[in-house]
Order: C-alpha cells, then sequence, then structure tokens
C-alpha cells in the first residue's frame, strides 16, 4: 500500500450491529470509525536548502532599440468590413443606420438627419402595433374564459343529471 492509501478513519474492528437494530426504522447499520494508527497526515515532501537560491526570478527588463511607439497602431485606412455581436433578450429589435466614428459631433449630426427625422413615426407605427396585440390578447383570453366556464355549466349539468339517474 502507498502513502496515499491509508485511510484517515477506520471502522472499529470490535462494533457489532446492536440486537435492536431495525433497519427499515433505524435505516442501514454503518460501524463507528475511530482514528487510524498508521495514518501520518497529509504527505508533505521534503524541503532542503538550496545554497545557489538568489530569490524569485524576475524577467529582465531590457531596452529593445528597434521599438518604435505608433501611437494610430489601431488605426485602418483601408477597413472595408466590422463584425458587431449582439445579444438580446426580446426577439423582434431591429437594428439600422449603425455609424461607427470618433467625432460624437458628426455623429450627434448623423443621428439627427436620419434617426431624428423617423423616429417620431416609428414609435407611433410601434405603438400602434403594440395596442392591436394587447387588444387581441385580451380577446382571446376572454374567449378562452367563457369556454372554460361554458365546459364548467356543462361539467355540472352533466353531473346533475347523472344524480338525478342514480335517485330514480
Amino acid at each position: 500500500r502507498g502513502y496515499d492509501d491509508i485511510p484517515k478513519e477506520i471502522t472499529e474492528p470490535d462494533a457489532t450491529k446492536p440486537e435492536d437494530w431495525d433497519d427499515e426504522e433505524d435505516g442501514e447499520w454503518t460501524a463507528p470509525t475511530i482514528p487510524n494508527p498508521e495514518y501520518k497526515g497529509p504527505w508533505i515532501q521534503k524541503k532542503i536548502k538550496n545554497p545557489n537560491f538568489k530569490g524569485k526570478w524576475k524577467a529582465p527588463l531590457i531596452d529593445n532599440p528597434e521599438f518604435k511607439d505608433d501611437p494610430y497602431i489601431y488605426a485602418f485606412d483601408s477597413l472595408k468590413h466590422i463584425g458587431i455581436e449582439l445579444w438580446q433578450v426580446k426577439s423582434g429589435t431591429l437594428f439600422d443606420n449603425i455609424l461607427i466614428t470618433d467625432d460624437p459631433e458628426y455623429a450627434k449630426k448623423f443621428a439627427e438627419e436620419t434617426w431624428g427625422k423617423h423616429k417620431d413615426a416609428e414609435k407611433a407605427a410601434f405603438d400602434e402595433a403594440e395596442k392591436k396585440r394587447l387588444e387581441e390578447e385580451s380577446a382571446n383570453a376572454k374567449t378562452e374564459d367563457n369556454d372554460d366556464a361554458a365546459d364548467e355549466d356543462e361539467g355540472k349539468a352533466a353531473g346533475a343529471s347523472d344524480e338525478e339517474n342514480k335517485d330514480a
């Protein structure tokens, strides 16, 4: 057996199942455990002094004579495509007039010329569609409630006729 195979506790060798133990009421009997005299604790490797140890290693900082800082490393003159990943909780969201710029004034001007002209009409169309959807849902709910009530009335009527049949 290896060092790691020695259990911390072992079952008590003299333990016996009590005579009045009922497996159905008390559950399955398990013997009590005692500390294992062979267990010496978790294994820890021995440490020895290293006379050549000079401290924790650190990467040396060496100047690179060929390095030239480029503040516009992120700028691409020939960039023609971009990918945008959008995660949405509610389906049906539309995205249009996507603008990527680093000029806030240009972005405001572009927004007013595109989105600003149509936002009121889009909001009105959305509100109208939402109102229509809610009316349809409430009409469907009323129809379902009426159907359920009619089913209950039919059930009561059928139940009453059964009772009348029993009495006769």
